[in-house]
């Protein structure tokens, strides 16, 4: 058995087997190939190898069009990335949609292999949506010649002959009378984000999938690839340009926020490499419909001069921040619902009682108080439980952002010791911030190649939670808690003018950005604090739900009031902007603030700032952090909250009426696109 180094070529003959009958199954397939690369000295056992491929195997199937399988995996058994190949007689079935593969390739990476490997194998699976190259491997004679062949693709410098695509996918290609006029007239370019759950090999065949079927349209795709070897995230101005945004994921798409507010289609990564065409034909009607789904949250500007690859320490930070403060909201707003809820049926005093109830009654023995207590106990403690995580997930998901999934332990760790020592929310900010830098740094250190594997999974995770947490408690932990009591106490202490400015302050951040940062971070402070024992913390959350109701609701009363002043698509937005902001979804007014920022922004602050002030003023409270109008039953002084609601609607409506009617904004409709009518005239 040969001993692999760290220059060893990824293919090679040894690993190759042409026209065999390796079996009936794809499972049979896997395991002969993976016991070839054991065999080889690639991989410390079969068995290891073989599970690993199957388990990718189990969360999609790696058949592809034109009789072609990728198994792939990342595995602690594999000592060396490598590929193993067999041209199969009979075929065999991978899932693939148009019937059984005949050409297989295993593609072997080591748990922590590094970005120069990840590039390689990630060129050979661009290669594979090529017919010519597909074709080349069939006619191949020898295991040399298919040696040679992939060597020509992952490696296009020595082999100019058989080359890859270029590794970051932009397509820029004339129309097509394959496309329709609508379709090839209206959109500029698209953008797409592909990923899938190891990123080594459909990550990148989505990605060239769509460029093809762009300049198979006459339409410019820009892909951003979230692989194993590395991403360059698309440049700002690029994706503020684009029409429409394709998701080809069976992750998370990281940086989701840079997209806010664009048309969007999304599949699996999959779908991306079957049905490309198919994808980009519904991403270019999305453009062109008012009422396509679309990204949530707030772009990043697109004046900004800051590249996607160069970002300051400023915008990191920024970035970083609000990464863990929308990983937190999901906890917050399925906790904050139930607990409502669990008041609705219960009533209030059912905090106190709630986990004595669970704990020790059931459905047929009813504490007293009845099916209504018992019910309500059940749904508050369920909330209790998810709102636990606020802090711990916060954290946690600012260590993600920082130091990807090996910074999720530590994360994690330091917001529950946050929780522990009485740090809360500030606790929970400071500690996902080392956590990650932490996590990060330790990502660095040099260290034998045997245990490159253990990195990820022990190394950094072990020794990041031990640090961060031995800070947060000998250090920080005592320190935050008393700023964090000091703050509370500040607040508890407000009355009069005082608390009437700190509603006016939210009301402007809950406006400023439409689910951006600023608006994000009034949320986190609202919810952070939330307790059905504190009033000013309700007051606090009345005041922060209620100004960010206002500016959908607002353009959505503008738009129907003054409808001349508002394009057509706009006039179909504000019918939406209704029920969204009746449901507390800020960013409703996105496409309207995107459009006119310059009018539409100021108005909407000034109607979010009223509104604010008068929740504080009128002792308004909130003891659920999402839902809109619809958690009536959890707003205390429900009247002056309508009231408050409704006056700061009015002022945004009339000052955005006034600044279209009467002030020439920089982004100011055409008289054609107010009435499309004029277009002819």
């Amino acid at each position: 058995m040969s001993t692999p180094t760290e220059d060893q070529q990824i293919i090679a003959e040894d690993l190759i087997l042409l026209d065999a009958d390796l079996g009936e199954s794809k499972e049979a397939v896997i395991e002969r190939l993976a016991g070839v690369l054991a065999t080889a000295g690639r991989a410390t056992e079969t068995d290891a190898l073989r599970d690993a491929a199957l388990a990718r195997e189990a969360q999609s199937a790696t058949g592809l069009p034109g009789g072609i399988a990728i198994p792939h995996c990342r595995s602690e058994a594999v000592t060396s990335a490598s590929l193993g190949f067999a041209r199969l007689n009979p075929k065999v079935d991978f899932g693939a949609p148009d019937g059984p593969a005949d050409l297989v390739f295993l593609i072997a990476a080591p748990a922590g292999a590094g970005s120069a490997h990840m590039k390689l194998l990630s060129s050979l699976a661009r290669a594979l949506v090529k017919p010519e190259f597909v074709t080349s491997l069939r006619n191949a004679s020898s295991a040399a010649e298919i040696v040679t062949l992939v060597d020509g693709v992952i490696n296009p410098a020595a082999k100019p002959a058989v080359t890859a695509p270029a590794a970051a996918p932009v397509s820029t290609a004339k129309h097509s009378a394959a496309a329709t006029p609508a379709e090839t007239t209206a959109p500029k370019h698209i953008v797409a984000v592909t990923a899938c759950p190891t990123g080594i090999a459909h990550t990148y065949m989505a990605a060239d999938s769509l460029v093809a079927a762009g300049e198979r349209a006459g339409v410019t795709v820009h892909v951003e690839t979230q692989g194993s070897s590395g991403s360059t995230p698309l440049d700002p101005s690029i994706i503020a340009g684009a029409e429409a945004v394709i998701f080809a994921t069976d992750v998370g798409v990281k940086g989701r926020e840079r997209f806010a507010g664009k048309p969007v289609i999304s599949s699996g990564v999959k779908r991306a490499i079957n049905e490309p065409d198919v994808m980009l034909t519904e991403a270019l009607r999305a453009a062109l419909n008012p009422d396509a789904a679309r990204v949530g949250g707030t772009a990043v500007a697109a004046g900004s001069t800051e590249s996607a690859g160069e970002l300051g320490w400023g915008t990191r930070i920024r970035q970083i921040l609000l990464t863990g403060v929308s990983y937190m909201i999901p906890f917050v707003a399925a906790g904050g619902l139930l607990i409502a809820l669990g008041f609705l049926l219960g009533g209030y005093e059912i905090s106190g009682v709630a986990e004595d109830i669970v704990v020790n009654n059931s459905i047929t023995s009813l504490p007293e108080g009845g099916i209504a207590a018992y019910l309500g106990a059940v749904l508050f403690q369920i909330g209790a439980l998810s709102f636990s995580f606020l802090v711990p997930a916060l954290a946690g998901y600012i260590s993600y952002a920082i130091a990807d999934r090996p910074g999720l332990a530590p994360g994690f760790t330091a917001g529950a010791v946050a929780v522990l020592v009485g740090a809360g929310f500030i606790g929970g900010l400071v500690g996902g911030l080392i956590a990650g830098f932490v996590a990060l740094w330790i990502s660095k250190w040099k260290i034998p190649a045997v245990l490159r594997g253990l990195m990820p999974v022990v190394i950094i995770p072990l020794f990041a939670t031990l640090i961060v947490g031995a800070i947060m408690f000998l250090l920080l932990g005592k320190p935050l808690a008393a700023i964090t009591s000091g703050l509370t106490d500040w607040l508890n202490g407000l009355s009069g003018s005082s608390v009437i400015i700190l509603g006016i302050i939210l009301g402007l951040m809950m406006c400023f950005d439409l689910g951006g940062p600023v608006n994000k971070a009034a949320y986190a402070f609202a919810t952070a604090g939330l307790s059905v024992t504190d009033t000013a913390s309700l007051r606090i959350m009345a005041a922060v739900m209620a100004a960010g109701m206002v500016p959908p609701l607002a353009m959505a009363l503008a738009s129907t009031v003054r409808s001349r002043l508002f394009t057509e698509a706009e006039r179909e937005n504000g019918k939406a902007a209704w029920f969204l902001g009746a449901a507390f979804i800020s960013e409703g007014a996105i496409p309207f603030a995107a459009a006119d920022p310059f009018r539409v922004i100021p108005s909407m602050m000034a109607g979010g700032a009223v509104t604010g002030a008068m929740i504080m003023a009128f002792d308004v409270t909130l003891s659920a952090p999402h839902g809109g109008i619809f958690v009536f039953f959890a707003i205390g002084n429900i009247l002056w909250f309508i009231v408050s609601l409704a006056v700061g609607t009015i002022v945004s409506a009339f000052l955005v009426v006034s600044a279209k009617q009467f002030v020439k904004g920089k982004n100011a409709p055409t008289e054609a696109e107010l009435d499309p009518a004029l277009a002819t005239v």
